[in-house]
């Protein structure tokens, strides 16, 4: 087996405003722009894309330290109700890239800015890719998960009110 050559990822965007902090929970209705890089011509680059509802958008956790990543199992968490499970089983900043995918609905399109509500990610956040959601390609058949994630989740995209 060889050794894995690094992976140059650049961004191309910039997550401005929405959250200011890091949260595990109350993400939900808050308004952010995702601003693309000058060197990407934005008229080029997202045209066609004001016809979806939502995008897919993969994103760096740039606050979290890589000395933060974990290889082994722990409770999510460090809930010790809920199994200990792998990083790969949790989708947090201690993945092994620090990298996270989410689908924010698109609000609207202005020069180089998408506005976009439910993005999980805080001001200041690196985009590294941006994209269309497309439901033909959401998960194929029955879609199956213990009961952790449910619990875990069920305040993540609820308003900061209801705290």
């Amino acid at each position: 087996m060889t050794a894995q050559q690094p992976l140059q990822v650049v961004p191309i965007a910039t997550v401005v405003g929405g959250h200011t902090e890091v949260l595990d929970d109350y993400q939900g209705g808050v308004e952010s722009i995702i601003r693309l890089h000058d060197t990407y011509p934005p008229d080029e680059m997202f045209q066609g894309l004001e016809e979806f509802s939502h995008i897919t958008v993969t994103w760096h956790f740039h606050r979290a330290s890589p000395d933060d990543v974990h290889l082994h199992a722990r409770s999510p968490r460090n809930n010790p109700r809920w199994p200990a499970t792998g990083p790969l089983a949790h989708r947090n900043h201690r993945r092994p890239n620090q990298l996270a995918i989410t689908y924010p609905r698109l609000l609207g399109i202005d020069g180089r800015d998408l506005l976009v509500t439910d993005l999980d990610a805080v001001d200041g956040t690196p985009v590294v890719d941006i994209g269309p959601y497309f439901t033909a390609m959401g998960p194929r058949g029955p879609v199956r998960e213990p009961a952790w994630p449910g619990e875990m989740l069920r305040n993540y995209w609820a308003d900061a009110d209801s705290r």
